[in-house]
Formats: C-alpha cells, sequence, structure tokens
C-alpha cells in the first residue's frame, strides 16, 4: 500500500470522521454517522482502495 492521499486531505477526513463519529455518540445523526469510521481510518493510514483503483494520488510526495 503506498501513500495516495494529500496532508490537507488527510487532516480533512480525520476531522470530518470524528464529527460524524460524535454526533453519531450523542444520537444527533443516528446510526449513518458511524460511517465516520472510514474517513478515519483512511485520513490515519493515508491510504484509499477507491482512489488506488482508480488511479487517484493527491499526495506531492509519492512513496514507491
Amino acid at each position: 500500500m503506498t501513500t495516495n492521499i494529500g496532508g490537507i486531505e488527510r487532516i480533512l477526513r480525520i476531522v470530518i470522521g470524528l464529527v460524524l463519529i460524535a454526533l453519531a455518540a450523542t444520537g444527533e445523526v443516528g446510526v449513518w454517522g458511524w460511517v465516520g469510521l472510514l474517513p478515519v481510518a483512511t485520513g490515519l493510514m493515508g491510504w484509499c482502495p477507491p482512489y488506488s483503483l482508480l488511479g487517484i494520488n493527491t499526495c506531492k510526495n509519492r512513496k514507491v
């Protein structure tokens, strides 16, 4: 797995994911808020499977 998510996008994914998880935990958005686990996981790993399949890379420094 090579990094295919850039720095700003990683931060945004983590923040948005955490907000969704917090809203789900407080009951504001219901069960669908737990979908926030996906952006948090991809943000922490720096790798997004759909990006790999589509050949998208937003990371400036490519790690080979």
